[in-house]
């Protein structure tokens, strides 16, 4: 027998909300010495002008209190997991900010940069060293069907390479048509593709999709792929 517990955000607020700003964690960075988690941003500012901590006043460090801080990935997970479109408004405010100061050029459209990203992944067994993006790691896997006896233009090869690192901020509709291309799928027939036997909405990343349906599961992340009729 399942049971499910709903919780409601405001009461989960306290444990992901930075004491400094008053917002959500971004780049969550923890205290080694008390365990007190900020926004990067926030703590390293914030230990500019004091060497303790803001919540607790413990002493970080005597002469190097950044030496005393540490990334915590599983945190940040959590809330761009809880937190609906936090991971895609700031890594939009990051691109704004980075274009304003001229730190990086006009980039292409981001359906374009995903396509590009994917086929410099696919085609170059080295194509993941060449971005700074975080990776996911996939498997795609064909979908074998119930029935053996399937229509010749249904029938479609397994992919050479099923392993892939991959841009977290590549969408499913990227890999639709990486898939597409390399698959030559036929007009008139539709790629699906799927996670824990549930088709995939076309605009979701490959982040969010991690956070919602394989956080707690090994990588790689296991994605199935059929072809139906269009």
């Amino acid at each position: 027998m399942e049971f499910s517990v709903k919780l409601r955000i405001k009461d989960i607020n306290p444990h992901i909300v930075c004491s400094l700003c008053s917002g959500y964690f971004v780049d969550a960075t923890t205290i080694t010495e008390c365990l007190h988690t900020f926004c990067k941003s926030c703590i390293v500012k914030y230990l500019q002008s004091s060497k303790f901590c803001p919540q607790c006043n413990v002493k970080i460090h005597e002469t190097h209190p950044l030496s005393n801080l540490k990334p915590d990935n599983v945190m940040q997970d959590i809330v761009y997991k809880l937190v609906p479109q936090l991971f895609e408004s700031e890594s939009h405010r990051r691109e704004e900010f980075a274009k304003a100061r001229g730190l990086i050029k006009q980039e292409p459209k981001e359906c374009e940069r995903g396509e590009a990203l994917l086929r410099s992944v696919y085609d170059d067994y080295q194509g993941h060293l060449y971005t700074n993006d975080e990776q996911i790691s996939l498997c795609l896997e064909r979908l074998r069907p119930v029935v053996e006896e399937v229509p010749d233009t249904y029938k479609i090869e397994t992919l050479p390479k099923k392993f892939l690192r991959c841009p977290s901020r590549a969408r499913v509709s990227h890999l639709r048509k990486l898939l597409n291309r390399k698959l030559g799928v036929p007009p008139g027939l539709q790629l699906n593709i799927m996670c824990n036997d549930e088709n995939l909405e076309k605009d979701i990343t490959l982040k969010q999709l991690w956070l919602m349906e394989w956080h707690e599961k090994a990588f790689p992340l296991l994605l199935v792929y059929n072809v139906v009729p269009g």
